[in-house]
């Protein structure tokens, strides 16, 4: 991804990515793109070190897929927090809709500076980079979000911009990052190993939409035991792996409506043997058919 230098107001409004540098270890993007057909371009993750990124849709979606490795989403109201260690792939955005984003990019020496060590337990063991998190962003950063706006626009005081950064990375960090169990016996805590392999877990759920899984098959594919699995799965991403891999589905298959494929392939492409299963679980879920989808609702 190639990121512009801080601009004034006028480039703020342009097309591009303006990259802002609030603190050592610490950056501010934004991104506004409208591009007339559809978007690949090759992206890198800014930081020479590992670190966590948390993405704020404010308009439209986009998706990143790494080189060999998952895929992650970016959507309208939704925060997206990802952890990465040297990440490249390509970020994919649709013809003709409007993208709007906010990110904030965090460096693990910046994290071990506010956060503490055990900050490290969320970034990646090796190169890539893995979701986090991936939810409605909550009302309270709303106001954060929309100060940051503004002071992009107007050149406002650094220190609020870093101010409103700072809320924000506290707001979304807490429920991500491993809270000190001193009182917990051993067996209570979640080992670095384990939340790997939960992790490993949710990107088998993003990569193989179209396979029938199961929590005993995902429990026995990454080695831990289906409680201890969905537990986890639990703690890290506040859902469970069943809702995870229902909503990761519905959303894909409404892209796939979107660029024009039928009910029947779309049903199949996440998971669907049979398409009247697939229309009544999308109707659920969206609160209108599938074929609405083709008729531009």
């Amino acid at each position: 991804m190639q990121y512009g230098a801080s601009g004034n107001s006028r480039d703020f409004l342009q097309q591009g990515t303006w990259l802002h540098r609030l603190d050592d270890g610490l950056a501010l993007a934004f991104t506004r793109c409208r591009p007339p057909r559809a978007l690949i371009e090759t992206s890198h993750t800014p930081h020479a070190e590992a670190g966590i990124i948390l993405t704020f849709g404010l308009q439209g979606s986009s998706e990143y897929r790494e080189c060999c490795g998952p895929r992650v989403d970016f959507c309208r109201g939704h925060t997206t927090v990802t952890a990465f260690d040297h990440s490249r792939g390509e970020r994919r955005m649709p013809a003709g809709d409007p993208v709007l984003q906010l990110r904030l990019i965090a460096s693990a020496e910046w994290l071990t500076r506010y956060l503490g060590k055990s900050s490290q337990a969320t970034l990646p063991t090796s190169s890539g980079i893995r979701t986090l998190a991936f939810r409605p962003t909550p009302a309270s950063s709303g106001a954060h979000l929309q100060a940051l706006r503004t002071l992009l626009q107007t050149n406002g005081s650094r220190i609020q911009l870093h101010i409103h950064a700072l809320s924000l990375m506290g707001e979304q960090l807490e429920t991500v990052l491993p809270t000190p169990t001193p009182a917990a016996p051993a067996k209570g805590r979640m080992t670095t190993a384990d939340a790997e392999r939960i992790h490993q877990a949710r990107n088998i759920i993003v990569e193989e939409l179209d396979t029938p899984l199961t929590l005993a098959y995902l429990a026995a594919r990454v080695g831990l035991g289906e409680q201890k699995l969905k537990a986890g799965f639990q703690h890290l991403f506040d859902i469970t792996p069943g809702r995870f891999l229902h909503e990761q589905r519905m959303r894909h298959a409404h892209r796939l409506l979107e660029s024009g494929q039928q009910v029947a392939q779309a049903a199949y492409a996440t998971g669907y043997r049979h398409p009247s299963n697939f229309s009544a679980a999308f109707s659920g879920f969206f609160g209108y058919p599938p074929k609405a989808v083709k008729h531009g609702r």
